[in-house]
């Protein structure tokens, strides 16, 4: 049998430290995800007449609106001003969410893991 235990000329020390590195940013991953979780993102639209608040979890805490763009004969363009808002406030996370991932595994954009 071949040194270093496992029949493959000392690759065991190899895959201990590929599962310790794999391990660690599993941590981070999760301490990561975490901390966004937790954190708010004010993202308006319109120049400043919707606010939306969205947690790192995307659950939108919070939306002001602006007493100046209320026309009851334009509920439309207010309605766009919200899905443009909300939309824009997905976006922000779901990017904070891959700059986070990209700053821990050194790749960008891991397709379904966030």
């Amino acid at each position: 049998m071949a040194k270093g235990g496992y029949g493959y000329g000392g690759m065991g020390g190899m895959n201990m430290n590929l599962m310790k590195q794999a391990q660690k940013m599993q941590k981070q991953m999760a301490d990561m995800q975490k901390e966004l979780e937790e954190k708010k993102f004010e993202i308006t639209s319109g120049g400043g007449a919707v606010k939306i608040t969205i947690l790192g979890n995307k659950t939108v805490e919070k939306i002001e609106i602006s007493e100046d763009v209320v026309d009851p004969d334009d509920i439309e363009m207010l309605e766009d001003l919200i899905l443009t808002a909300v939309n824009e406030a997905i976006r922000t996370v779901d990017d904070a969410a891959a700059g986070g991932m990209s700053k821990i595994t050194g790749m960008q954009g891991i397709p379904g893991l966030f």
